[in-house]
């Protein structure tokens, strides 16, 4: 059978970790000896395990940041499946258009979702998957999304952005850095036809953030799936990037030109009507380190 050892990190506070043994993984499952090193009996932990093509990784988080939920590499994993979504971090070029090529994007775990905005009234034919990278200069998105009608506008201005693009096809992310405050976030959103905006959200404030992302999409007609790719520069996100620090974050879809639209979230907002604007149900994001990057 084959076996291969994996690094092991025990969190030392929510969203850090540091790596404190070695373990044997054997195809198919962790073997028992997973157990050495573990904290005491009465602390509970969870692990997250990315595995890439040389079989490192990763982290242990406490139970309310992972609870108890696993994501890998090359799987996927549903909103009732974590509440956790992983970056992998990016050592490889870009192409051209300054993203990174389709075997990157196959090393991050692929979050998927299809219920609405309460978690309810699953759509599978409106399912999207969310993959991150990250280097320390930029935070990589990639959406995949199915689609039974795409309605989008047709005018912005010469960049690209469009005011109120939520009013038509979107997929979108809010992202809350630490330090940004309870209820400050990022918004950014996309649309099939590559439109997008960016927004800096505060109780009873919203501000164009001018980040700088760049942005690219591609309509499949055929398998009903459109893909849009975002570059994030990390400068607009934080003031000082740490890897080992879990930020919050949700991720959303729009569909329809008019109500009753589909409104899609990977972690639910439970409010009464569609809103998004819910920080307390945010989600984490934790950033995976890369062997190879590292060195």
């Amino acid at each position: 059978m084959l076996t291969r050892q994996l690094h092991i990190a025990l969190s030392v506070g929510v969203g850090r970790a540091q790596k404190v043994c070695t373990v044997n993984w054997k195809k198919g499952g962790l073997n028992d000896d997973i157990c050495f090193g573990l904290p005491p009996a009465d602390e509970r932990f969870s692990l997250f395990i990315s595995l890439h093509k040389d079989m490192f990784c990763y982290i242990f988080f406490p139970s309310e940041v992972m609870g108890d939920r696993f994501l890998l590499a090359d799987k996927t994993s549903s909103r009732r499946e974590s509440e956790t979504a992983a970056a992998t971090q990016f050592a490889g070029f870009v192409d051209a258009e300054g993203f990174p090529s389709s075997t990157a994007w196959k090393k991050a775990p692929a979050i998927r979702f299809c219920e609405d905005w309460q978690g309810k009234e699953a759509d599978l034919q409106r399912e999207t998957q969310v993959r991150l990278l990250w280097t320390p200069a930029a935070l990589y998105l990639r959406f995949r999304a199915r689609y039974r009608v795409l309605t989008f506008f047709s005018d912005a201005e010469l960049n690209g952005r469009r005011d109120q693009l939520w009013d038509r096809d979107v997929a979108e992310v809010f992202l809350q850095p630490p330090g940004s405050g309870e209820r400050r976030y990022k918004e950014f959103e996309v649309s099939p036809n590559g439109f997008w905006i960016d927004l800096d959200i505060a109780p009873g404030e919203k501000h164009d953030l001018h980040s700088g992302l760049t942005r690219r999409v591609k309509i499949d007609d055929a398998k009903k799936v459109w893909v849009a790719e975002m570059a994030l520069p990390m400068k607009c996100l934080t003031v000082q990037f740490d890897s080992a620090a879990a930020w919050r974050v949700n991720f959303y879809r729009v569909e329809g030109p008019a109500e009753p639209r589909f409104y899609a979230a990977w972690r639910p907002t439970g409010t009464p009507e569609p809103n998004f604007h819910v920080p307390e149900a945010f989600g984490w994001l934790v950033f995976v380190t890369s062997p190879q990057a590292s060195g």
